[in-house]
Order: structure tokens, then C-alpha cells, then sequence
């Protein structure tokens, strides 16, 4: 690569997403992702719906290709599996019996072509070299005769195969060696046939343990069979097909590999390995006409006989399978690198999804935090915005274009805004204790009732805290940034608290003593008047952070000295939650009253503006207007009731932006639309009729809120 791409693709770029994934409170796993030059994305597996056949005998290759557009169609309804037990074989068993005839072709032969088939001394190697015979091909039954672990040899297994192609009037030799020595197993081919055409690699073995007990011998005997025998028959042949410039390779993988299985870490790593070993093959022999492709087979073999009730391995018979990798193995099948799972009459294509992902600033250092407030983003697949990549290039593609995402630097005056000086002032660290009167104190002034015991009966037994509590002991941390002393003509008469967002690590204690600091995230130059975003990070007695906040204060008359008008994205924090062209799935009502203000003050917010007349006066009001924070928590407070099942750890972080005002008495309205995780929402008031909340969401703990049932 060149050197100027290798810069950008530094390991920095990558430790803050492996920092997230380590944190104590991240509940991810089992995850794959593509990380890179400050873009980061997740990757799943998606399926084809695929084709059923009719299970009789006239499923045969020729008919496995006039469907081969519908297994391999993913414009139908695509799956997603994350376990092996996500596809009910036996139902899709079921269905193939019942299925109508299958298309009628022309057969599909293999006359004068040499196929070597590993480990088919039984099972699906067997189920393969019968088939490939019967149409044309000179086989080499490999098997080395040894048990379903692994141990010992016996050449009876390959010779009796051998035999019965025989007497059915096929050619036919055996071969035993191990497939760790591949070029023997290639040997027997040249000796006997002069050629090979075909390699089906398809032995192997179970060594299932739990990872705990699990051994080295377990290990790299599974590793030895399945990934270094498929590697070193794939070495010995590849020169042969190279001269030739023709060769089918069919390599068996396992949905084991794809999903993972409780036991089968060893088995599982090596599957998935020959998957990454296929798609290389694929691409390095594509010009010398060389196709590979790799199986996920589904069968009652001697070695699933293991794992598998009787009548399911007597169920799914190798014979259900053998057709793919016949069509595989065929002259007319050009398709290469592809992942097939196989079963029970079944056949399904298998790809990987990735997500639009998100790209970080490629001038700006990522931290962890970064990391968590863009991984909902990260991690949708449902956004529109999924990909398919079936190269490195497709994968890099993503990492190249967000290069070019540079954040400007903010312009500077002699004299004037210095606005990364202002991002590294540090300032007090501030405590605030409190008990359980200060939580029901709040929850009673944003709007609950008595009824509400949840939040405001200390014994009911799952009291618990408002999420949107959090915003109470940052708002005093908040005033110990001295904005006047970086802000140009600064007056706190014309500040405007523009936005909230709050961000909940976890359920906040009903009581404690929790320590804020305040930090400048940014200052925007708005022209008439600047925009200053505070954070406040918030943590516990353990040091554990519990929530973050940032305030969006909008300044009148503080603009114009230079700096930038718009600010770094900032995840769900900037988010500009666009309602969505339909109606609203839930709309709540309520009555704030006319003493809300009054209350409210006293969780902390003591601006004379929503006390006293005469200050509300100065600012333009006829009566004290009640504070944007507590309409900010009355509608959260509808949507935990409407989404999260009242349940504060159903919130992850809650954005708004404050449109207008609201007076004490008058009636809120917040319509809410769930787009995934996330509620978008927007409060009316209703007498006026006018928006007071705009812009806002709140995004949801999907692991512990209901479905809607709206």
C-alpha cells in the first residue's frame, strides 16, 4: 500500500473500538467487525432463501442447476442466523417430500474427468464417489480408515466403496493415506488415471469438548485433518490444474464454523478457516480457470452419528447433499468463492452483511467514548445503508473513502477565541450527595402521581430512579465553566439553553454521592451569537462512570469571532432525529400544573426566571415560564411508560432540543415513533399549539424493553 494510506490506517484508529469492547459495562458478543482509517462496521452473516427439492431420485445435479438462480437469489426473504439451531432441518426435511417434481434437465457428466474424493469411505465421501461415477468420473476413494476420533486405520472402508462402483460398472481405486500427506493422495490419481479434474475434500474429525477441558491434542489433531489436510490435497493437485488450466475444488466447511456450537471450538476454528482458504483459492484461480467453493453440509454421517439422535442421522441422508457438490464439481458451474449450506433437500447461498458503519473524523484522535456514541449507528443493519463485500477491495473501500473526513481546524484572530485552549481547560470536580427524598422530590416535579410508587414510594420493591434524573447533579457542575472567561461579550442574560442530551451508563442509585466535572466539547461561531456545548461526566463511588451530559447553550451577541459554524458529528448527541412521514405509534397527554415550576426549582435549578415575576418580566414572559428540563423529563417520562415498560435501565441516552416555551398549567402532548431501537419523539403544547421539544429521541436498551404492542 501506498505510504500515505498506511498512515491513515494506524492502530489508533483501531484500539478505541477493542477499548469499548472491553469495557466492563459492554454487553456485545459473539460480534465480527471491520475496523479501519477511523471507520468502523459490523458484519453478519445473511442467507438466501434458497431451493427446496423434492428428496427422490430425481435430485440430481442437472436439476440442482436449473434452480441455481433461486438458491442463489438474495432479493427474496433473506435470513440472518446466528446458531446452528436457527434452520429446522427437519421442517425443511418435510417440505422436500412433499415438494413438486423436480426440473427435469439434461444430465450432467463427467466422463473422462478424475475425481478425488477424501475421507469417503462413508457417509457424505461415499454419497459423493458413488454419484460421480454413476455419471462418468474416475474416482479415488480416499479414507484412511480410522475412527470417527480420529484414531487408528483400516483400508476396508475405502475398498468396499471401491467395489461397489465397481460392480456398478465404474472406475474406481482406493487410496489411505492420511490427507496430511496430500501429494499421495494426488499420486494415486496420476498412477491410476493420469489426471485430476475434480477434489472434493471432505475428511475429517470430532474432537467435541467444552473450551475448559479442551487439549492441545484436541486441538491440533482437528486443525491437522480438517484445515492442514484440505491445505496440503489443494497443494498437490493446484499444479496440475494450473497446467491444465482447469479444476473444480469443493472444500467442506460446517455451520459450525459459520455460527460457532457449545463444544466445538476446535472443530468451529477450522471450519471457519477452510471458508478464508476457499475465498483465497477462488480469487488466485479464477483466471486459470480454477473454481472453488466451499459446503456447509447438513447429513447423518459416522461422525454427527455422535451428536445426533438415530432417526435424524437416518433422517438426513448424505444422498440430500451429494447433488451440490456434483453441480459444483461440473464443467458448466463458473460461480467461485461462494458459501453453500446443504441439507435435508435444501440448498441456500451464504454471504456476508455489513453495516453502513461509521466514520470517525480521520484528523481527530478516537477515543472509546466516541466508540459508544456512534454504536447504534455502527451496528445497524436495518438503516439502509448495508453492504455486501466479497472482496478486500469492497472491504477497504469503506476505509478509503472516510480519508477524506477531516474535520477543519477552527480558525484563530489575534486576540480573539481561542477554541482548543478552551477545550483543555479543566475544571472543579463537584459531589453531590443525595437520598432517596431528592430522586421521588424529582419525579414528583416532573408530573408523577402518587400512584407512580415505582418512582415515588421509596419501599415499593422496584423504586428506582428517573432516568432523566441525570441531567440534576450536572446542571451545577455545568456552571463551573467560566464562560466569560473565553467567550467574547458575554452576558448571562442571553444565554438559551438550546439542547440536552444525556447519556446512562447504567440505572442511576436510588442514593449516593456521585462527582461531576465539566469539560468544553465545543464553541461555534453562529454570527450573531455563539453556541457553547458542555459535557459533564458523571461517576460513582466506585469511580464507575454513571451518566454523561452535554448542555447546548446558545449565546446572543457572543458570535463573530472566527471560529467554525458547525461542530463534529456527535452521534446521538447531534443526532437531527427527523420525524418520520407517518403517524406518530403512541401519543401521550398531559397537564403540567400550575405550581410545576415551583416544584421543579427544587431539584436544583434555582434561575429566578421560573419563580419570580418580575425576572420572568425582564425576560419577556407574563407569567414564570417552567424550566425546558422539566418538559425534558415529563417526556421522557412518556416514553419509558410507553416503550421502556417503566423501566429506567431501558434508557441508553435521550436527546432534545428546546423549541419554545411552556407556562405552568398548560398541556404537553408528546407523539412518539419507535424506528428501531430508537423513539423519536416531539412535545406539543397543546393550548398554543405550538412545539416546545423538537428534534429529539430517545435510544433504547433493546435488551431490557418490551416489544411495543401499539
Amino acid at each position: 500500500m501506498p505510504p500515505e494510506i498506511l498512515a491513515s490506517l494506524k492502530p489508533e484508529f483501531v484500539t478505541p473500538v477493542v477499548g469499548f469492547l472491553c469495557a466492563e459495562n459492554t454487553e456485545e458478543t459473539g460480534g465480527i467487525y471491520e475496523v479501519g482509517g477511523g471507520f468502523v462496521s459490523k458484519l453478519r452473516w445473511e442467507r438466501s432463501a434458497g431451493a427446496v427439492f423434492k428428496a427422490d431420485e430425481t435430485f440430481t445435479p442437472s436439476s440442482v442447476g436449473a434452480k441455481w438462480e433461486e438458491i442463489t437469489d438474495f432479493e427474496k426473504a433473506n435470513e440472518y442466523p446466528t446458531s446452528i439451531m436457527d434452520t429446522d432441518f427437519l421442517a425443511l426435511l418435510e417440505r422436500a417430500k412433499q415438494a413438486d417434481a423436480n426440473p427435469k434437465a439434461e444430465d450432467l457428466r463427467y466422463d473422462g474427468q478424475v475425481a478425488i474424493i477424501t475421507g469417503a469411505g462413508g457417509g457424505l465421501g461415499k454419497a459423493y464417489a458413488l454419484l460421480f461415477a454413476k455419471l462418468g468420473a474416475s474416482v479415488v476413494v480416499n479414507d484412511l480408515g480410522g475412527s470417527a476420533t480420529g484414531q487408528g486405520s483400516d483400508s476396508r472402508a475405502a475398498d468396499l466403496v471401491v467395489d461397489e462402483i465397481r460392480k456398478a460398472g465404474g472406475k474406481a481405486v482406493a487410496n489411505y493415506d492420511s490427507v496430511e500427506e496430500g501429494d499421495k493422495v494426488v499420486e494415486t490419481a496420476l498412477k491410476a488415471f493420469g489426471r485430476v479434474d475434480i477434489l472434493v475434500n471432505n475428511a475429517g474429525i470430532l474432537r467435541d469438548k467444552s473450551f475448559a477441558r479442551m487439549s492441545d491434542a484436541d486441538w491440533d489433531l482437528v486443525h491437522r485433518v480438517h484445515l492442514r489436510g484440505t491445505y496440503k490435497v489443494v497443494q498437490a493437485a493446484w499444479p496440475h490444474f494450473v497446467k491444465q488450466k482447469y479444476g473444480r475444488i469443493i472444500n467442506t466447511a460446517s455451520a459450525v464454523g459459520l455460527y460457532g456450537n457449545f463444544g466445538q471450538t476446535n472443530y468451529s476454528a477450522a471450519k471457519l478457516g477452510i471458508v478464508g482458504f476457499t475465498k483465497t483459492l477462488a480469487l488466485e484461480g479464477q483466471r486459470k480457470n480454477i473454481i472453488a467453493n466451499v459446503i456447509a453440509p447438513n447429513a447423518g454421517t459416522r461422525m454427527t452419528a455422535t451428536i445426533m439422535p438415530p432417526e435424524m442421522v437416518e433422517a438426513f441422508k448424505p444422498e440430500y447433499v451429494a447433488p451440490l457438490v456434483a453441480y459444483l464439481g461440473h464443467s458448466s458451474n463458473e460461480d467461485t468463492g461462494g458459501i453453500f449450506e446443504v441439507g435435508s433437500g435444501w440448498i441456500a447461498k451464504v454471504r456476508w452483511q455489513r453495516t453502513g458503519g461509521y466514520g470517525f473524523p480521520a484528523n481527530r484522535e478516537l477515543t472509546p467514548e466516541q466508540v459508544a456514541s456512534q454504536w447504534s449507528r455502527i451496528t445497524d443493519f436495518e438503516d439502509g445503508r448495508a453492504t455486501n463485500p466479497e472482496t478486500t477491495q469492497d472491504s477497504l473501500q469503506s476505509f478509503m473513502e472516510n480519508f477524506g473526513n477531516v474535520e477543519e481546524e477552527a480558525p484563530k484572530e489575534e486576540g480573539g477565541l481561542d477554541v482548543e485552549a478552551a477545550k483543555k481547560m479543566t475544571f472543579e470536580t463537584l459531589e453531590f450527595s443525595y437520598e432517596e427524598r431528592e430522586a421521588i422530590l424529582y419525579a414528583l416535579g416532573v408530573g408523577c402521581k402518587r400512584t407512580d410508587t415505582r418512582f415515588v414510594y421509596e419501599n415499593d420493591e422496584n423504586f428506582g430512579v428517573l432516568p432523566t434524573f441525570g441531567v440534576v447533579p450536572s446542571f451545577t457542575t455545568m456552571n463551573t465553566v467560566p464562560i466569560g472567561d473565553f467567550l467574547p461579550n458575554f452576558n448571562p442574560m442571553m444565554l438559551l439553553h438550546g439542547e440536552q442530551f444525556l447519556s446512562l451508563k447504567k440505572p442511576i442509585p436510588t442514593c449516593g454521592t456521585l462527582k461531576s466535572q465539566a469539560r468544553v466539547i465545543d464553541i461555534l461561531d453562529k454570527g450573531k451569537g455563539a453556541s457553547v456545548i458542555i459535557g459533564v461526566t458523571t461517576t460513582d463511588e466506585s469511580n464507575e462512570v454513571v451518566f454523561e451530559n452535554e448542555f447546548t447553550l446558545f449565546i446572543r451577541g457572543s458570535g463573530g469571532f472566527g471560529g467554525q459554524s458547525k461542530g463534529a458529528d456527535r452521534g446521538a448527541a447531534s443526532a437531527a432525529n427527523t420525524i418520520p412521514n407517518r403517524k406518530p405509534d403512541a401519543v401521550v397527554t398531559e397537564k403540567t400544573s400550575e405550581d410545576q415550576a415551583a416544584l421543579y426549582r427544587l431539584s436544583g435549578d434555582y434561575n429566578p426566571l421560573h419563580i419570580d415575576p418580575d425576572m420572568s418580566a425582564v425576560g419577556g414572559f407574563e407569567v414564570p415560564i417552567l424550566h425546558g428540563l422539566c418538559s425534558f423529563g415529563i417526556s421522557g417520562k412518556h416514553v419509558l411508560k410507553t416503550f421502556g415498560n417503566n423501566d429506567p435501565a431501558s434508557f441508553a441516552n435521550i436527546k432534545a432540543r428546546f423549541a419554545k416555551h411552556v407556562f405552568p398549567g398548560e398541556t404537553l402532548e408528546t407523539s412518539m415513533w419507535k424506528e428501531g431501537n430508537k423513539v423519536i419523539f416531539q412535545t406539543r403544547v397543546v393550548e398554543r399549539d405550538v412545539v416546545a421539544i423538537s428534534n429529539a429521541a430517545v435510544e433504547l436498551n433493546v435488551s431490557s424493553v418490551r416489544d411495543s404492542k401499539l
